[in-house]
């Protein structure tokens, strides 16, 4: 015989873990300080100046 299981319970237990899993989540994507965001945010303006400076020039006329 199995063990006797309280469906409201395990229903709200539940319900936590998932809520845990999204604070989670939300503490690794928003939990950052100014300065941080700020350096991700030139990071991520560099390697796209960069990329653009690798860029063929296709509109000249041959």
């Amino acid at each position: 015989m199995g063990e006797i299981v309280n469906l409201r319970m395990a229903r709200k237990r539940k319900a936590r873990a998932q809520t845990e899993r999204a604070a989670e989540q939300n503490r690794i994507t928003f939990g950052r300080t100014k300065q941080e965001r700020a350096m991700t945010q030139a990071e991520r303006d560099l390697a796209a100046r960069q990329l653009d400076a690798h860029r063929r020039d296709t509109d000249k006329p041959e």
